[in-house]
């Protein structure tokens, strides 16, 4: 019986590994991408916590000022949406825990309409575009014409 080397036996070793390591980066190389089977209000079900920037008018027809804010909003998977709000003028100050409530309608695309009423005859709409695997969503205020204001939502609960 041949006797075979310590040397022979590390690089043998070393070998098998190798060959083994390359099958299991060829299979993941050749795996497919996940399929998007798109979104749908239930994509984003549950609670965000949001922050937001930009400019507002401080007043109906006033000066524009700068605003920021904090948001928890819960989606209820069938279009409609609860939230508590923290928004904070540069001029006109802080309105703290201040309710709201509205509709939204998710695109197979994963684009997002919200509708946000404001008062008699004043809705702000946002557009928003749902990200990161339904974990994530950005915005901005597309109606009233004035708002300028930006959102990022990061998902607090598992879905």
């Amino acid at each position: 019986m041949r006797k075979i080397s310590r040397g022979t036996l590390v690089v043998g070793v070393a070998l098998f590994v190798a060959l083994v390591g390359t099958v299991g980066v060829g299979a993941q190389q050749n795996a497919k991408p996940k399929k998007n089977l798109g979104c749908t209000d239930a994509t984003i079900k549950g609670a965000w916590g949001i922050q937001i920037s930009g400019t507002q008018p401080s007043a109906p027809n006033g000066p524009i000022e700068s605003v920021i804010g904090i948001i928890i909003r819960h989606y209820d998977g069938h279009g409609q949406f609860t939230q508590v709000d923290n928004v904070k003028g540069s001029t006109t100050g802080i309105v703290a825990d201040r309710p709201g409530f509205g509709t939204y309608q998710v695109n197979e695309d994963c684009s997002v309409v919200a509708q946000l009423p404001l008062g008699p005859g004043l809705v702000l709409e946002e557009r928003q575009v749902i990200v990161d695997d339904g974990n994530e969503i950005r915005s901005m205020v597309s109606l009233p014409l004035p708002v300028m204001v930006t959102g990022v939502y990061k998902r607090i609960d598992a879905r």
